[in-house]
């Protein structure tokens, strides 16, 4: 998903890009940046920086950054009193290859809103993460994005609040972060008597307002939020609504300078050509890790639990010994028993919420978010080894005929029946199937041919129409598939390259009449 949300934004931007010269070399340098993040950033291709401009960034002073706790673009590291993630490890590895400093100041007694005011009346430099909005333009400068999310809609969990649209907000009292490049739009649609903007340090009291009742929901990005339910334990809280259509963008923000609008132009040209994989492959997941967090503390206090109450029968039992001997044996053979249930629940339901991450609810499939990891994941292993690597995308024809003359239990059977169908035909363990979304599914298909891939792919239709599932208002009148398939045989185009490919091909499929596969080869 990362190379989807980097290349939506790249194609504008000119493609005059080479390596820098001997002249980068020969220029005086600022010290090393004490940062850990660069590593995890390449270039998809070299970048060219004219010489004297280079010499103009690097004689200016260090950056003054500030930035907000906003995971996984940047997540304040309480032990180490800095932020990392990925908008630190792209300012780290762009900041080395410029050859500029920079300095992050905490801020933590500071609002958003102070921070932003900050950058805008050149008091610091650069603010991160931002999102773009055409008020804070106005006062800043913005480069191009480098990673998308999407807000979300959060209420008690079982509230029986109903949210399906961003218009259905308006029958609620809505709690937001003041400032935010969303509040215009909340504006728009809910009464201002239902609006509750907080303009705070933390986020805390907002999630806390609803919690309480105070608020009936809270607009809030859905991957920060994530981190926070398992960091503040906000576990009554759930997310009701992604709003993906209005997907945040984010960008860098720097104070308003000519010296500053040719770093900006300096940093666009790094943006458009950046591999940032690694980077969001180890700090987006923040669901899995604070959930593995959250867990340790509380293994960590089970143990903790489980000293103390040895302790105590110990004593106990050298009190008791002579007297209560075998009493006192069976008391601590009966506690530990309980310490080792209690250590058995834990590791079940952390388990369990890991795999609930990454499941589709209905067909029991792995979800898109889980497609997108391993996309990402057998790409980088075609790219080391070179072996094929094939996907299938499948859409299911005319299936809101299905719902519309059946009902929507029908339909849900139909995707059920697909998903079996799907999974005892692709059946090997390296190999991927996935609910992407309503009616389509994925298969990821590692170290296959494109032959096979539409062998495997002519199996699928024909089982799915051995199973004769009515389809009234189509023709023929039963259920059928259209499936694209792209194989990367070679060449380097990148993941969302492989996607776009077989997305291609499932729409020629259904644009050519439909219950047909279309295929092609990358790379040939």
């Amino acid at each position: 998903m990362f190379l989807a949300r980097l290349s939506r934004f790249t194609g504008a931007l000119p493609s005059g890009i080479i390596v820098l010269g001997v002249a980068f070399c020969a220029l005086p340098a600022h010290p090393a940046i004490a940062c850990n993040g660069a590593q995890n950033i390449h270039l998809i291709e070299p970048v060219k920086i004219d010489a004297p401009l280079l010499a103009e960034l690097r004689a200016m002073p260090p950056l003054k950054v500030v930035a907000v706790n906003a995971p996984p673009m940047a997540r304040y590291d309480e032990g180490r009193q800095t932020y990392d993630g990925i908008a630190t490890d792209i300012l780290c590895f762009i900041a080395k290859e410029l050859g500029i400093g920079f300095d992050i100041i905490p801020g933590r007694d500071e609002t958003v809103v102070d921070k932003i005011r900050h950058v805008q009346e050149g008091r610091a430099d650069l603010f991160i993460p931002l999102s773009h909005s055409a008020e804070r333009a106005k006062r800043g400068l913005f480069t191009i994005p480098y990673y998308e999310s999407h807000y979300a809609i959060i209420a008690r969990h079982r509230s029986r609040i109903s949210v399906h649209t961003i218009d259905d907000l308006g029958k609620y009292r809505v709690g937001y972060v003041k400032g935010v490049s969303f509040e215009p739009i909340l504006q728009t649609l809910v009464p201002a008597s239902q609006l509750h903007p907080y303009n705070q340090t933390s986020s805390d009291g907002l999630f806390q307002a609803v919690q309480d009742g105070v608020i009936d929901v809270a607009v809030f990005n859905k991957d920060i939020f994530i981190e926070k339910r398992y960091r503040q334990e906000f576990f009554d809280l759930e997310v009701i609504h992604t709003l993906h259509e209005h997907p945040r963008a984010y960008r860098y923000y720097f104070s308003r300078s000519s010296a500053h609008q040719r770093l900006v132009d300096a940093f666009n040209q790094y943006l458009a050509v950046l591999d940032i994989s690694v980077s969001v492959m180890e700090h987006e997941d923040g669901e899995r890790h604070f959930i593995e967090r959250y867990m340790a503390q509380r293994h960590q206090k089970v143990m903790l639990l489980s000293a103390s109450v040895a302790a105590a029968l110990l004593a106990l039992f050298f009190y008791l010994a002579l007297l209560r001997y075998r009493r006192v044996t069976n008391l601590l053979t009966e506690r530990n028993t309980y310490i080792q249930q209690q250590r058995q629940a834990l590791q079940e339901a952390y388990q369990k919420l890991e795999t609930l991450s990454q499941t589709d609810s209905l067909t029991g499939l792995s979800n898109r978010r889980r497609f997108d990891q391993m996309l990402t994941y057998e790409y980088a292993r075609y790219r080391r080894t070179g072996s094929p690597l094939s996907l299938l995308i499948i859409d299911v024809d005319h299936f809101k005929s299905v719902n519309d003359h059946y009902g929507h239990a029908t339909g849900d059977g139909y995707l059920h029946a697909i998903a079996r169908i799907l999974e005892r035909n692709v059946a090997r363990s390296t190999d991927l199937v996935a609910r992407y979304g309503g009616e389509e599914f994925t298969c990821l298909l590692a170290d296959t041919a494109a032959e096979d891939a539409l062998t495997l792919a002519e199996r699928i239709n024909r089982d799915v129409a051995e199973q004769g599932l009515p389809n009234a208002s189509a023709s023929p009148p039963w259920l059928t598939l259209s499936i694209g398939i792209a194989t990367i045989i070679g060449g380097d185009p990148g993941a969302q390259a492989l996607f776009d490919q077989a997305d291609a091909q499932l729409y020629a499929a259904k644009q050519t009449g439909r219950n047909r596969i279309c295929a092609t080869v990358i790379g040939h």
